[in-house]
């Protein structure tokens, strides 16, 4: 099963990974404009909370409504859907995963070649699973691309597993 990824060694739950439905994910990251801005670390939280400040706001001007509630937003987020180049953020799965205490270093076991990082530097990771709307079958499932984009034009392709050491 070529598109599904495993993750293993020294964690608490070994987990497997589908990027098939990553399409689906509200954390998923529109690559096109990604590394065009600065990043700054969010808080989650502090994210939620606005997010329904500004809802509690609009439905106080406008009424209470069901987003989306134009259907112009809805075409737009599903043209953007299809024709999009995506990734997902590599640090939720390792926290998932729960590494050992003594574990230090996340390998990425590819199809001709294992790539050694420490897990701190790894948790900035993005894992690309689309382009231009289509899934990675030849060399994926996923690419691995380091967080400040250094390796976007020639990243690690043909990923098999990750493994905590």
């Amino acid at each position: 099963m070529k598109d599904i990824i495993s993750f293993k060694g020294k964690v608490k739950f070994p987990i497997t990974i589908d990027p098939s439905v990553w399409i689906f994910d509200d954390r998923r990251i529109d690559l096109s404009a990604y590394f065009e801005k600065e990043h700054v670390q969010i808080d989650e939280e502090e994210e939620y909370k606005k997010s329904i400040s500004k809802h509690w706001d609009r439905e106080i001007r406008e009424g209470a409504v069901f987003p989306p509630t134009l259907k112009t937003e809805r075409k737009f987020e599903k043209e953007k859907v299809l024709t999009g180049t995506f990734g997902m953020p590599l640090a939720p799965f390792i926290q998932n995963a729960e590494p050992d205490e003594s574990a230090n270093t996340l390998v990425i076991e590819t199809d001709q070649d294992e790539f050694s990082f420490s897990i701190e530097k790894a948790k900035e990771f993005i894992l690309q699973f689309s382009i231009n709307g289509k899934p990675l079958r030849e060399d994926g499932p996923v690419y691995v691309i380091f967080g400040d984009g250094s390796n976007r034009d020639n990243p690690i392709k043909n990923v098999n597993a990750f493994r905590i050491e």
